[in-house]
């Protein structure tokens, strides 16, 4: 038995305007992993990369440092913003050139350049730097590297160092 063309075209009218649900309980789901993933990603604090080959020397100072370049010696390499520069055996076996450390200083020039801005009081006052140096490092590299950070118009220098907790006795 065949529909008429009317019948046919009611039908059809009545399948686009059936009503759609929603449901909202995955949507919630959803969302209410959305808000903790937020949560947890967006703290204030910065945090310092963190290198398994770095054992910081510890401090007390209750200041915490501003984000700057950072400059990692490992017992092997030294690191500028992740990238290595130079060895540390090679450092320690060339003869200095007034204390500065060649790789270091033409990496540190080149991001100085790249962050140069003429209106920025920073030109005058030295760029920043934070240092964060293996406790066991000899100090003569630390010496070649404070050294360049100079040359280099870095003279704003932190070191990093891990925090002691206020219960410990050591």
């Amino acid at each position: 038995m065949e529909r008429s063309y009317s019948e046919r075209r009611k039908a059809r009218y009545n399948k686009f305007r059936k009503k759609t649900s929603l449901n909202l309980v995955s949507l919630m789901d959803i969302f209410t992993i959305l808000v903790f993933f937020l949560l947890v990603n967006s703290s204030n604090s910065q945090k310092l990369p963190n290198s398994k080959q770095l054992k910081l020397p510890t401090s007390v100072a209750k200041k915490s440092p501003q984000e700057t370049l950072i400059i990692a010696i490992t017992a092997k390499d030294i690191i500028v913003g992740g990238r290595r520069v130079a060895r540390i055996d090679e450092v320690m076996s060339a003869p200095p050139e007034n204390n500065v450390i060649e790789p270091l200083k033409k990496e540190l020039t080149f991001r100085y350049a790249k962050s140069f801005r003429a209106d920025s009081a920073a030109n005058i006052n030295g760029k920043s730097v934070t240092i964060m140096g293996d406790e066991k490092i000899p100090y003569e590299v630390l010496r070649m590297i404070l050294a360049t950070c100079r040359q280099a118009n870095y003279t704003r220098i932190a070191f990093a160092a891990l925090q002691k907790s206020k219960n410990s006795k050591s």
